[in-house]
This record gives C-alpha cells, sequence and structure tokens, in this order.
C-alpha cells in the first residue's frame, strides 16, 4: 500500500514539473464573460458590438467575436492590423497606442469559439 502511494506521489510530481510557468495563449472555447474594457468599449463600441449579443451599431462593421473567429486570426495578426493605421477603413481614421493595441487584442482573442458560426 505505500509503494502505490509513492508511486502516485512520484507520478503526481512528474507531472507538476511539466507545467509552464508561462501563460498560455488564451484558450479557444466560450466567449468571453467578462465586459469589454471601457476604452474598447468607447473607441470601438460606436461601430462595432463589442460585446454579446453583438449586433453592431454600424451594419457594415463587423462585431469583434466575427473578428475574432476568422480563419488565421491571432492575438499577433490583430496586433499587427491595429499597428498599421493605414489598413483602417477611412471612417477609422486614429491611432492607438502600444497599451491600447494590446488592450483591444487581448480581449478579442478572448471571443474565439470552437463552436462560433459565422451569421450570413
Amino acid at each position: 500500500m505505500t509503494h502505490r502511494l509513492i508511486i502516485l506521489a512520484n507520478a503526481s510530481l512528474a507531472l507538476a514539473a511539466c507545467q509552464s510557468a508561462y501563460p498560455a495563449e488564451p484558450q479557444v472555447g466560450a466567449a468571453s464573460s467578462a465586459p469589454a474594457p471601457a476604452f474598447i468599449e468607447a473607441a470601438c463600441g460606436g461601430c462595432h458590438a463589442v460585446e454579446p449579443p453583438f449586433l453592431s451599431p454600424n451594419p457594415r462593421a463587423p462585431d469583434f467575436e466575427a473578428i475574432a473567429n476568422r480563419r488565421g486570426v491571432t492575438a499577433s495578426t490583430i496586433k499587427a492590423w491595429l499597428r498599421n493605421a493605414h489598413n483602417y477603413p477611412e471612417i477609422m481614421d486614429f491611432d492607438l497606442t502600444r497599451e491600447h493595441v494590446d488592450e483591444v487584442s487581448d480581449y478579442m482573442i478572448t471571443l474565439r469559439r470552437r463552436d462560433y458560426v459565422p451569421v450570413e
């Protein structure tokens, strides 16, 4: 019996040693239940739906959930796009600080879902 406990304890320690000390990329799963940060609501929410139920005030502006769930979209691709203001449609003519780029990207990536189905 003691021998089994020692084996189980060693196995648990071995598994714990495999854990990463670095934060993982946000997990794809259920949409974020956290509300959008105030900056995102203020800067983006006038055109884009930034929170559920994801109904954009501007029908031509995709909602954040739809953007986050596009094929190939990652935190890095969102950041790259947001850092290059020349990519923005004319109506989005503003600059974002590095901190705001990170804030928007980090929030958007929480909206990725395995079961996402695009609305047509």
